[in-house]
């Protein structure tokens, strides 16, 4: 492909002006006037110079400013040979500032996301056969075959598909015995033919899957809720909602909380489309990035499946948007750009008039609200595939069945994992808690050790031999003596993390075989080792945290048992009875999955608790109720509105002198109620003091005006930053 040749800044003929948005936190775009020769339309990807530096950036809607003189107005620098961004990505842009109260263009920097793809990509290197020598060894006659059709093949599918080294591949290119041809960069998600699910599906399953082609076929906005209970087969279902927008030659996009793209998901997709798809998410190479970026804004790559970022990549034909596992928490942007990737679907799928598809087993509060109230279509899988049940959940109130001194786990779990382990299943063990403890003191002086950046416990991890605060990544080694009152031998770790519930399984179960599960040890590949070694049967006892809450199927995994069920309930936040139902009911649905069954067992010093208690009957609806009418009487979401202001700064008398203004000059209505100021429950991070209001308005409210006309009339100095959260998820 082509581009634009540069052309100088200096064009005072220049027949026309634009409007150029920039991806930097600016509220607006700025006038640039078009050479002479250069044609550019909304959507455009050009680059322009911004201050002192030279930036890529879109032609925006709108019209420039004539009157200004032409001596002030810089010139366009280059236009981009990339099909333009589409007018509904444009506006859900905007829509997306608007709503979130961010600058235009630092929501337009989350589209541009792989400026490297800007640039034509390099043709990569293949081979073909070239001279035939008189004698081949057995591996270079595999790839002398495979090479006999004369396509070109890339090294790395040649080493794959025949079983040999790259060395050899080079050895015959400079014996030449190969030659080497450029051939078209790899584009990953390319889907020409989509195969027919292998799946049998029962009638329910049937059912939902006619009914999500049939909104994808429809091209027009739909918002469906697909709620069933784990195992229930709702990834085969939506995947069909997925194939009938790739029949219909559009794009399709998938959204999963980062935890849950594991290769196991990976390998079902395959499985069902005959490809893989194009994958987005934090851990992916900048390489990676770049091709999937152009090959979704070029319209060849069809499927991505990503993270909650994978939205604003430049798709040029969506058609269909899933949602899965709507209701996790990490769907919510907590940094720059706070936003809600479900909710912001939603919003996209409207706006280009197309079904987005919601997917739980235990929905949000919010969606399942929509549903009732008859926004949201609903689909119902309500029993497990292939006739598994769901599992047994027993209650162990640690009062009556406390552990052992200094172990964790009672009698009753003990019993159990030994029982599993001679019946050669698996067990898993959960505890939402990395690393070996939580906290560590010294028995002598009582000195607990802190972040020196953050209001936390610094946690110890004693496989590194370091103490993390896992809040800002502060580490420290771990010592031996206590730093406060040099004393030795005194310091004592509180309380369990993953690894010390390891070391309890160890010494109850020498001869088993297990598996620390966190996100501080398994990354990228390594936790697709590690999931490969459980499904083999490698591994008889799993102790982890969310990671392994969800997406993962074991048939042989018949126990899981909860360390500490009461974690999650502690504190003020709103969400927390409904995030931690969410969770426990997504670890206990790993249990008893195929034909074997599954028990549950929930250590808590609180079984009357209600979401205890609805945990252990399989009663999501009728906790999904109680929270419902709690939160409607508090005219909570999603009966009413929320909006949080976080003003944080590292002089602590600042941040509360300027709180104190804020509250002055907050406008007073009566159905408008402003909460604070009042310390974060993280008070002190990174370095910064922090302080929290909270507006509550009813549900007609335009909280977004409110909060505008609040902050307009507050100077705010330099050294401090607000920020504001729309329908803020925690209040940490």
């Amino acid at each position: 492909m082509s581009q634009t040749s540069l052309l100088p800044t200096a064009l005072p003929e220049a027949r026309h002006r634009v409007q150029v948005l920039a991806p930097a936190p600016l509220a607006r775009a700025y006038d640039y006037a078009v050479p002479e020769g250069m044609a550019v339309e909304a959507g455009d990807y050009v680059r322009v110079p911004l201050g002192r530096r030279e930036m890529f950036g879109v032609v925006w809607d709108g019209n420039a400013d004539d009157d200004i003189p032409a001596t002030k107005i810089k010139s366009v620098l280059q236009k981009y040979d990339l099909p333009s961004l589409p007018a509904g990505h444009r506006a859900f842009i905007d829509k997306v500032a608007a709503y979130t109260m961010a600058d235009l263009g630092a929501v337009l920097k989350m589209t541009l996301s792989a400026p490297d793809a800007f640039d034509p990509p390099a043709p990569a290197t293949g081979y073909v056969r070239g001279k035939l020598p008189e004698k081949l060894t057995a591996a270079r006659q595999k790839v002398w075959n495979v090479l006999q059709d004369g396509v070109p093949m890339r090294a790395v599918d040649i080493t794959r598909e025949c079983g040999v080294s790259a060395s050899t591949i080079r050895a015959m290119a400079e014996a030449g015995v190969l030659r080497t041809v450029n051939i078209a960069p790899d584009c990953p998600g390319v889907i020409e033919d989509v195969p027919a699910p292998a799946l049998d599906f029962s009638a329910q399953q049937a059912e939902a899957a006619a009914a999500l082609r049939d909104a994808v076929a429809a091209q027009k906005y739909a918002a469906i809720l697909l709620d069933g209970v784990t195992g229930s087969g709702k990834t085969e279902v939506y995947f069909e909602a997925v194939a009938e927008a790739l029949r219909q030659g559009k794009q399709a996009l998938v959204l999963l909380p980062e935890i849950s793209l594991s290769a196991q998901f990976l390998a079902r997709f395959e499985r069902r489309f005959g490809v893989a798809p194009a994958v987005w998410h934090s851990e992916v190479s900048q390489a990676k990035r770049r091709e999937t970026w152009r090959g979704v804004a070029e319209g060849k790559t069809r499927i991505v499946i990503g993270a909650r970022s994978a939205l604003f990549l430049p798709f040029s034909d969506l058609g269909v948007i899933v949602v899965d596992e709507e209701h996790d928490a990490s769907y919510k942007q907590e940094e720059g750009v706070l936003y809600h990737a479900r909710d912001m679907s939603v919003l996209r799928a409207s706006l280009a008039q197309m079904p987005v598809v919601l997917v739980s087993a235990t929905p949000s509060l919010e969606t399942m609200t929509n549903a009732r109230q008859g926004k949201y279509q609903y689909l119902h899988l309500p029993v497990r595939h292939a006739g598994a049940h769901l599992p047994d959940v027993f209650l162990v109130d640690l009062k009556r069945d406390p552990p052992p001194r200094r172990a964790f786990l009672s009698e009753t779990v003990r019993a159990a994992l030994a029982e599993t382990f001679q019946a050669g299943e698996q067990s898993l063990l959960f505890l939402n808690r990395r690393g070996y403890a939580p906290l560590t003191l010294c028995r002598t002086c009582g000195f607990r050790f802190q972040c020196p950046s953050c209001s936390a416990w610094l946690v110890e991890h004693r496989r590194h031999g370091h103490l993390q605060c896992h809040h800002c990544g502060h580490t420290a080694r771990a010592p031996s003596t206590c730093p406060e009152c040099k004393d030795e031998d005194s310091l004592v770790a509180c309380g369990p993390g993953v690894e010390r519930i390891e070391e309890e399984v160890k010494a109850l179960l020498p001869d088993a075989r297990t598996l620390v599960l966190a996100s501080d040890i398994f990354t990228g590949a390594d936790i697709h080792g590690a999931i490969k070694k459980i499904e083999n049967r490698e591994i008889d006892v799993m102790i982890g945290t969310q990671l392994v809450a969800k997406g993962h199927h074991f048939p042989a995994l018949t126990l899981v048992g909860i360390v500490d069920a009461d974690l999650g309930l502690a504190g003020g936040d709103l969400r927390a009875g409904e995030r931690t139902f969410q969770l426990l009911h997504q670890v206990a649905g790993r249990a008893g999955r195929a034909e074997k069954p599954g028990r549950v067992f929930v250590q808590t010093y609180m079984p009357e608790q209600p979401v205890i208690a609805a945990l252990s009957k399989h009663d999501r609806d009728g906790f999904l109720a109680a929270e419902a009418e709690e939160r409607e009487c508090a005219l909570m979401p999603p009966f009413g509105r929320l909006a949080a202001v976080i003003v944080s700064g590292q002089n602590e008398a600042q941040v509360d002198a300027l709180c104190r203004k804020m509250i002055v000059n907050a406008p007073r209505y009566d159905d408008i109620t402003v909460l604070g100021p009042a310390p974060a429950p993280l008070a002190y991070l990174r370095g910064k003091h922090r302080r929290r209001f909270l507006v509550k308005t009813g549900r007609d409210v335009s909280v977004q005006k409110y909060m505008a006309g609040w902050l307009s009339a507050v100077k705010i100095p330099s050294a401090i930053q607000v920020k504001v959260d729309i329908d803020p998820q925690s209040f940490f």
